[in-house]
């Protein structure tokens, strides 16, 4: 740096750089590595290590490391903390209206997440997969999934999808996809009984016969109306002259099981995930049962995410074995 002296203003210095400010932060940002640069746009971006890490899908202590080395390599701090909140220093200020200006002039990477599409029986999501997927998206927040919801056979036939669960017999996974996929999957067996909430039928008093199901409100997801294994479930509904609730949600139908006192056909695993939910047993002769079946597509079974997805999926149902055993 050298001083100067403006013409006529002794009581002025400024300084002079060798290269302008704006200059000198262009030559360090062009000279930064493209994940570190993405590192410290995002952090800028969230105000947040922790956020920004979860978009980035790499751990928080990963992420500081580098931006610490970034601040040695630029021997400036880049960001200064404000309470709870995160900001950028003014030289970090400089850095990033740089950087900014070679993403917009496409000298920077910008990555891009590939679109994976998971198609899941309303049931599965809701029940099993639901909470696996959350957990999923906690910890990589730049994923781009489409999940979509299967609520009839209908709906199967006519998605495309790179990864497909979905509800067929025993022996069969037809009907199926109606798209190329790998070789169907066996994931799951699933009995389905009738179910009450405990709060509403203490157990001396809880039916064990068809009769007794006569002083209960009884209700019934539409979709189960034309799954062919329901047929003595559904056949006792369409014999009722009332007391029946038709419902097109799977959701609303487990509240009103929960919060209404109704008796619904649910899967058996259900007094797993929900606690004040108990099976009534033995009240149809005849075994009522589907199986999970899970197939990808044929174009993109190879590809490292849908992978992941699917790896998912299998880690869920094998820590969920004892859902479906018995």
């Amino acid at each position: 740096m050298s001083f100067i002296e403006p013409t006529g203003r002794r009581d002025v210095v400024e300084y002079r750089f060798p290269q302008g400010p704006s200059e000198f932060w262009l030559a360090q940002a062009a000279g930064i590595d493209a994940e570190v640069a993405q590192y410290f746009l995002v952090s800028a971006r969230c105000g947040c290590f922790m956020q920004a890490a979860r978009s980035l899908n790499v751990r928080a202590t990963q992420l500081r490391k580098h931006l610490a080395q970034l601040e040695d390599q630029l021997q400036r701090s880049l960001f200064k903390s404000q309470g709870s909140a995160l900001t950028l220093s003014r030289d970090g200020q400089q850095l990033q209206a740089q950087l900014i200006a070679l993403v917009h002039e496409r000298k920077l990477p910008v990555i891009e997440q590939p679109l994976i599409r998971l198609a899941v029986a309303e049931s599965i999501l809701h029940d099993i997969l639901g909470r696996d997927l959350v957990s999923l998206l906690r910890r990589n927040a730049s994923v781009r999934l489409d999940i979509i919801s299967l609520d009839s056979e209908l709906s199967l036939r006519a998605i495309s999808a790179d990864v497909v669960v979905w509800l067929a017999g025993t022996d069969s996974p037809l009907p199926g996809p109606s798209f190329a996929i790998s070789e169907p999957q066996r994931l799951a067996r699933l009995d389905y009984l009738p179910h009450i909430a405990k709060r509403y039928s203490r157990v001396a008093a809880r039916p064990d016969s068809l009769g007794d199901l006569a002083d209960f409100m009884l209700v019934q997801w539409q979709h189960d109306r034309q799954v062919t294994a329901f047929c003595p479930w559904n056949s006792l509904v369409e014999q009722r002259l009332a007391g029946v609730v038709q419902l097109h949600s799977y959701e609303l139908m487990l509240e009103m099981i929960r919060c209404s006192a109704c008796i619904g056909l649910l899967p058996h695993y259900m007094s797993q995930f929900d606690r004040g939910l108990v099976a009534l047993p033995g009240l149809f002769k005849q075994p009522m049962q589907r199986q999970v079946w899970m197939a990808v597509n044929a174009d993109s079974r190879n590809e490292a995410e849908v992978q992941g997805i699917v790896e998912l999926i299998y880690n869920t149902f094998s820590e969920r074995r004892e859902w479906f055993e018995g």
